[in-house]
């Protein structure tokens, strides 16, 4: 099969190459997936199950990619659930060869099927931004109606979807992000936003003008410390990208990986099939065409989404 393969973790995206690589074989629980559609996020280079398996052993070279869509192919022996045929997408397992390819072996627990009127690419540009933002918000972060939430990086796959999700449970939101960001938080939900790049948005609070009672952080760093000078006495931080830096004892700070679950990935399916839910999704590419894309890193509005096969 063809995949997408990264062996020097130094060299990061940089490093990709197109191979033919041996087609996966369904080990016991499995599914092999063929994949219509797969998301990437650089990040997960730095992610040490990108380079090793369970076990701590190296395993490059590695195939890059979490986020799936596609039909089964084959099931593993005593997989259940999931039916060959069916299509299906889901988050392909963290230490072990992912989604740029043209199959991909997955656990069966880590996929849901896919409605018949939502198309790959949609499909394959939900999973990671959507668990990530249904668990912070209710699981981690505890949203109930009538809160506000702060969202920093309003903007981003994560941002616009926890700003759709929060908004939906009746919360006040407030994205937080570069001006170019503005119209596409605005758009997603948000109903203000703080341009962090604004003078008057520096120092304590970053010019947010009303007190948070939950801060959904995925810039971390310095923002995120001065964006949770706006939480609440007893209010709460649910950071992405490490752990919460700040030096307050009246909130509550949590940092998580997010974790896959069928029924969570249920859900936002049928939300995007009642138009509750949307993905922004930019520029569609191909396999070929993605490892210069991902190599040069030039920013596109919208979420990159790599169609491996035609629908």
């Amino acid at each position: 099969m063809k995949a997408i393969t990264v062996t020097d973790r130094a060299a990061g995206t940089a490093g990709m190459t197109l191979q033919d690589r041996p087609t996966p074989h369904a080990a016991e629980n499995d599914v092999i997936v063929r994949v219509h559609a797969a998301g990437f996020t650089p990040g997960e280079l730095d992610w040490p199950g990108t380079w090793t398996d369970r076990a701590g052993r190296d395993r490059t070279p590695t195939i890059p990619g979490h986020e799936v869509a596609g039909v089964v192919e084959a099931l593993g022996y005593g997989t259940t659930g999931l039916t060959v045929g069916q299509r299906v997408f889901g988050v392909a397992d963290w230490t072990r060869d992912g989604s740029l390819a043209e199959f991909v072996a997955v656990e069966a627990r880590n996929l849901a099927p896919l409605p018949a009127d939502i198309d790959f690419v949609t499909a394959a540009s939900l999973p990671i931004s959507g668990l990530t933002a249904w668990q912070g918000l209710f699981e981690h972060g505890r949203l109930r109606s009538g809160q506000t939430v702060l969202v920093a990086g309003a903007g981003g796959a994560v941002g616009t979807t926890v700003s759709q999700l929060a908004r939906a449970a009746g919360a006040f939101v407030i994205g937080a992000g570069r001006a170019a960001q503005r119209d596409r938080a605005l758009e997603a939900g948000a109903h203000e936003f703080v341009d962090l790049e604004d003078e008057r948005a520096e120092g304590d609070g970053a010019g947010v003008p009303r007190q948070a009672d939950l801060l959904f952080d995925a810039l971390g760093g310095a923002v995120g410390a001065r964006l949770a000078e706006r939480v609440r006495p007893g209010g709460t931080v649910v950071a992405i990208p490490g752990p919460p830096s700040t030096p307050r004892s009246d909130i509550h700070a949590t940092f998580f990986v997010v974790e896959t679950d069928r029924s969570q990935l249920s859900e936002l399916a049928d939300r995007v099939l009642s138009g509750r839910l949307r993905t922004f999704v930019g520029d569609v590419i191909t396999l070929e065409q993605a490892v210069t894309a991902f190599a040069t890193g030039t920013p596109t509005p919208g979420k990159i989404v790599v169609r491996v096969a035609a629908d």
